[in-house]
């Protein structure tokens, strides 16, 4: 036994040694300490030797099997250094640092959007993009063929199920699953038919929502006034514009004194001194009616902001377009 162990020894070793090629450090590896080995065959044999006998011959056969694992290893080392100088790869040499991402522009001023309300007391509602056209059209109070409709040309999978024009429908799916008080914001991706230096296909909004009993029109402009002082500075002036949309009433626009001419005009303002920002409202008696909430008991206000519109303002980019080209110049400025 003691010839056979040392005999597989010289052989395994020197096979170790010699091997080239991944395959051949396999083959040795399988000859000599597959399942099927010969080093397995010494063990199996232990069996028919007397106690002493058998108790040296296990402790050079174990011997042997890891003398054979520590060359195998070996073999395999220095294959994968030849690879390396073949490759021209010097292990020795430090790592080259990775670049360190940021989130996008748009991420940001989302993300800043929500903190504000969040802080104003906000919680973060998320749902479908894809929607049924009752909750994007007419629990919001656009009947079939309305005019209305026509502001928001959008994008059908299917008849009554469309790309949602805005995230509305998380204000009436909010609703109908829980009673008042509800404070929530509806941040996500919205589309629309449009593209220009001001509009994208897809784009991104936050909208929000209030309802209580006794909530009024001071209450719209006191959140709207508070998030704009936070966004763009306390000194920042704020005014409301009478306006319409078919799930608030009354309806006003806000806008906010133009960030680049400080309200003396120029071309971003078109000379107004003004930017409008967002829309909002008193919610529609007639949403409550949809949702199962008394209009003579609850009122409540709702809002909406394009993310885009923001970030344009936030960065002074000059158009809306530049957010989606992926170029790493831009994108890097922020």
């Amino acid at each position: 036994m003691d010839a056979t162990i040392e005999t597989i020894r010289n052989e395994a070793l020197a096979g170790f040694e010699t091997a080239r090629t991944p395959a051949e450090v396999k083959a040795a590896e399988v000859k000599y300490l597959g399942r099927k080995g010969l080093v397995s065959e010494i063990l199996r044999g232990l069996g028919s030797l007397g106690p002493e006998e058998r108790k040296e011959a296990g402790r050079k056969a174990n011997e042997l099997k890891l003398a054979l694992e520590a060359a195998l290893k070996a073999a395999q080392e220095r294959l994968a250094r030849d690879v390396q100088e073949a490759a021209g790869i010097d292990p020795t040499l430090p790592g080259r640092p990775m670049p360190h991402g940021r989130p996008h522009p748009l991420a940001q001023t989302m993300d800043s959007i929500c903190d504000i309300f969040i802080r104003l007391g906000f919680d973060v509602a998320e749902g479908p993009e894809v929607e049924l056209d009752y909750y994007n059209f007419e629990a919001l109070n656009f009947p079939k063929d309305h005019p209305a409709r026509d502001m928001q040309d959008t994008f059908f999978v299917s008849p009554g199920v469309v790309l949602r024009t805005h995230t509305s429908p998380l204000q009436v799916r909010t609703m109908e699953a829980r009673k008042p008080p509800v404070r929530v914001i509806a941040p996500g991706k919205v589309y629309r038919c449009d593209s220009d230096i001001t509009h994208t296909p897809m784009f991104h909004q936050v909208e929000g929502l209030v309802v209580d009993k006794g909530i009024s029109f001071p209450d719209l402009k006191g959140c709207l006034v508070s998030f704009v002082h936070q966004m763009f500075g306390a000194g920042t002036r704020v005014r409301f514009r009478p306006s319409f949309f078919p799930f608030t009433e009354p309806s006003a626009e806000v806008d906010i004194q133009c960030v680049g001419c400080g309200g003396k005009g120029c071309r971003i303002c078109k000379d107004t001194g003004w930017l409008e920002i967002l829309g909002s409202g008193m919610v529609h008696p007639r949403v409550f009616e949809f949702v199962g909430y008394d209009p003579a008991e609850i009122t409540g206000f709702a809002f909406g902001l394009g993310v885009e519109r923001i970030a344009m303002l936030r960065y002074g980019a000059d158009d809306l377009r530049r957010f989606f080209e992926n170029d790493l110049r831009f994108l890097r400025q922020f």
